[in-house]
């Protein structure tokens, strides 16, 4: 997004070219991160362009929302119906990212952020391919711990939240790895810092609960669903430091990366360093649904033409 990437936003329920679209600075989204937002893909085939789980996403940025007292003034049939109007305005027929904003705007500089503050909510879409190699990523344990459930909810996907995930990407780019694991204030493994994480033992699939400080991340719900639709065991428990090092297979999950494969660990590697045969099972399957080449799970596609 730090390109003009599509002819037009959409802005406070109109359709403005992409350049014309400003806030001024004393906006307090600026100032004290008071935003929600999410991320939301659109797939494509030979035949249409499909947007994935778009219900699922506007309700959690509604949800997001209350939690800080924030009006999002547009219904959740008006924002997914804007949504694919915009997608069409924009002619977008490959597949892309889409990023809806609510945020406050002028309200002044006090903190009291009420259901009467200014409000505003933007929709961006631009193309959007892949974000991880499908290879694999290496990772390292993080020295910051993730935020916790008693100062700043991590089941809201708001923005003040990312300045924790900005601190671990840095230090996991300034150490060589390619994304980091953050650890909760108990010392178990709670996610990455824009991605839920997976480990596999003895065929069985575990992933940490909502409870270790965990973003209930839409992907992750979804990998969930077609893992156990293959005949796999999944479980939510607390995951330790030490198991990631001695693990069968880590894979990481959200709308940007899908599902990737974790090759290494603070240079432990996992398994023999390559995509283990069960993420590539569950990767493989998820990228036939996203496309609609699975009739079961077209209810979570939105066509878009």
């Amino acid at each position: 997004m730090n390109s003009k990437n599509a002819d037009f936003i959409w802005f406070d329920g109109e359709f403005k070219p992409w350049d014309s679209v400003t806030v001024p600075i004393t906006t307090h989204a600026i100032h004290y991160g008071t935003s929600v937002f999410e991320g939301i893909r659109g797939y494509s085939n030979d035949e249409n362009l499909f947007v994935f789980k778009l219900k699922e996403h506007m309700e959690r940025l509604i949800q997001s929302a209350e939690v800080y007292s924030i009006n999002s003034r547009f219904t959740l049939s008006e924002i997914c119906t804007s949504t694919v109007e915009l997608l069409k305005k924009n002619n977008i027929r490959k597949s892309c990212y889409i990023r809806p904003l609510l945020f406050i705007g002028l309200h002044g500089i006090d903190l009291n952020v009420t259901k009467n503050s200014p409000s505003h909510l933007a929709i961006i879409a631009f193309p959007f391919n892949r974000y991880f190699p499908e290879t694999g990523i290496r990772t390292c344990i993080s020295s910051w711990r993730r935020i916790n459930e008693n100062s700043t909810p991590p089941m809201a996907k708001a923005g003040g939240n990312y300045m924790n995930s900005v601190l671990a990407t840095q230090e996991c780019k300034r150490n060589g790895y390619d994304e980091s694991i953050l650890l909760d204030y108990q010392g178990n493994v709670s996610e990455a810092p824009g991605e839920n994480i997976f480990l596999v033992r003895g065929n069985k699939i575990y992933t940490p609960p909502l409870s270790d400080s965990v973003l209930e991340g839409i992907t992750r719900d979804t990998a969930i669903t077609l893992a156990r639709d293959l005949g796999y065991e999944v479980q939510e428990r607390s995951i330790t430091r030490t198991e990631l090092y001695i693990a069968d297979e880590l894979f990481v999950t959200g709308t940007a990366a899908e599902i990737t494969p974790i090759i290494s660990v603070d240079n432990h590697m996992v398994g023999d360093g390559q995509v283990g045969e069960i993420t590539k099972k569950i990767s493989d399957f998820y990228q036939k649904v996203v496309v609609s080449q699975i009739s079961d799970y077209r209810e979570w596609l939105t066509p878009v033409w």
